[in-house]
């Protein structure tokens, strides 16, 4: 990191863009895999509360702007490729928090897997399917995981930085 800057030097981010390169590539091998097995629609039964079903959604997270006419894909694509330069910027600013990065570097690699989905296919590929007592919670993917666990990485880095704040002694104003 340059002191000057307090910036990382680009190939330290360039191993966190890696990283979500990784990410992106692992959903991507999944869904190829879903894919290949199963046909869209079909369910297999993996336990009481889990199955693997092939669904293709349009729109985003439980299928928000699903049912909308196609513009939405540009509209998220769009999100995507803005949220991904923020992401790089911020991996670059903050090169010394590590579990920051770790949460950054896991949403990242996530919209680089849908966004590759809605590049190629015009939708993102869904397969991972919860139910219980009646609810049944929307399907999802291994993009979609990993930004889940990313954002929650970062709310527990920002409360551990707001934990340690609490513990550091006030500075006085008064003067002696």
């Amino acid at each position: 990191m340059s002191a000057a800057s307090g910036r990382a030097p680009w190939p330290r981010v360039g191993a966190w863009v890696a990283i979500a390169i990784i990410v992106a590539f692992l959903d991507q091998v999944v869904k190829a895999l879903v894919e290949s097995h199963l046909a869209p629609g079909e369910v297999f039964r993996v336990t009481a509360f889990f199955n693997l079903v092939l669904v293709f959604n349009t729109g985003a997270a439980f299928s928000f702007l699903a049912g909308a006419s196609g513009w939405q894909r540009e509209l998220f694509m769009g999100i995507t490729v803005v949220a991904a330069v923020v992401i790089v910027v911020l991996l670059r600013r903050h090169p010394g928090e590590r579990l920051f990065c770790i949460g950054l570097t896991l949403i990242l690699g996530g919209a680089l897997g849908n966004l590759y989905d809605r590049l190629t296919l015009g939708r993102v590929v869904d397969f991972l399917d919860f139910h219980a007592l009646g609810w049944h919670w929307p399907a999802f993917n291994v993009a979609d995981s990993a930004i889940t666990v990313g954002a929650a990485l970062l709310i527990l880095d920002t409360l551990l930085a707001a934990r340690r704040g609490a513990r550091r002694p006030r500075k006085s104003h008064a003067r002696n």
